[in-house]
């Protein structure tokens, strides 16, 4: 099974590793970083969830493996939250405890193990995946952006509803929650995207996991693991481990049993997702232990989810 493994995470550090050598050697510096971050959010994001959202047809999901994972991601996302408050950086590090990297890693992993049949269970959790996290993840961060500011101004004592009607509205026009929901609406319409069209969406999609993890491996270069190491772990042990325990856990109370619950527990085993790092640059918080989650998640994931695996019976 390691070697399953392998094949689906060697491609992903090879990417970070390149990002690594090009920062080490100065080739791209904070401001390229940065407006490299800015197109991967604002262009390539936006047409890669639209894409993914405009193929998902409600009435043909298998909503029982879906309910069981939005609801371990929901009660790791609320947990973490309280621990941390209220705040741009807890939800940055609430995202990074949930988001997996379903697309790059997740779908040939489990096209390995289990094929099209695999696919199919994992195809009804991405969107679901997607559409929780990332608008959750998006409302927290204006809610609690709004408040900042309204405290920082001299007028902080604006009522607390305008700060969230203010949140609200950022949040709707977001370049993430935005194309999701537009997505999943033309989905319903049972039309298809022109293929003259969707040729370029599709590049542009694929594009963004490559340029994700090598903006990882470049801010990696900037920031030193050692002293965002624990943090690192204590992310990835939560990520890596509590996150499929309890999806595990809760598969098995709600009488899951077979390969939806396989392909469930090891998604939710997959290490942190480019997406926490996307996220982390977006809103200028938590950057170096993000970007510390994401390299150390992945690197130990070659035997947590291996491990994962192998109690799943491979």
């Amino acid at each position: 099974m390691n070697h399953v493994v392998l094949s689906a995470l060697l491609p992903v550090m090879a990417m970070i590793l390149l990002g690594l050598g090009a920062g080490r050697a100065r080739w791209l510096g904070p401001e390229a970083v940065r407006r490299l971050s800015t197109l991967a959010f604002m262009v390539l994001t936006p047409v890669l969830l639209f894409r993914a959202m405009s193929r998902v047809h409600v009435e043909q999901l298998d909503l029982r493996p879906a309910l069981v994972y939005t609801l371990a991601l929901a009660l790791v996302f609320a947990a973490v939250l309280r621990q941390h408050g209220l705040s741009r950086r807890a939800a940055v590090l609430a995202l990074a405890a949930t988001y997996g990297n379903a697309v790059m890693i997740g779908i040939p992993l489990i096209a390995l193990a289990w094929g099209e049949a695999g696919l199919v269970t994992l195809f009804t959790l991405i969107p679901i995946h997607s559409l929780l996290l990332l608008t959750t993840a998006t409302v927290v961060l204006e809610f609690a952006a709004a408040r900042e500011r309204a405290a920082a101004s001299p007028d902080a004592a604006a009522r607390l509803w305008m700060v969230g009607l203010h949140a609200m509205r950022k949040a709707l026009i977001h370049p993430v929650p935005l194309p999701i929901i537009a997505g999943l609406l033309f989905a319903q319409t049972g039309l298809a995207i022109p293929p003259w069209l969707d040729a370029p969406m599709l590049w542009l999609g694929k594009a963004f996991g490559p340029l994700a993890l090598f903006l990882v491996g470049v801010s990696l270069a900037a920031s030193f693991i050692g002293k965002n190491l624990r943090g690192a772990l204590m992310m990835t042990g939560v990520k890596n481990l509590l996150v499929p325990a309890l999806a595990g856990a809760l598969g098995w109370l709600f009488g899951m049993s077979g390969l939806p619950l396989a392909v469930m527990i090891v998604t939710a085993a997959l290490p942190v997702g480019a997406n926490a790092f996307m996220f982390s640059q977006r809103y200028a918080v938590a950057q170096e232990t993000i970007t510390a989650s994401v390299a150390v998640s992945t690197a130990l994931s070659a035997l947590t989810v291996s491990v994962v695996m192998l109690l799943l019976g491979g």
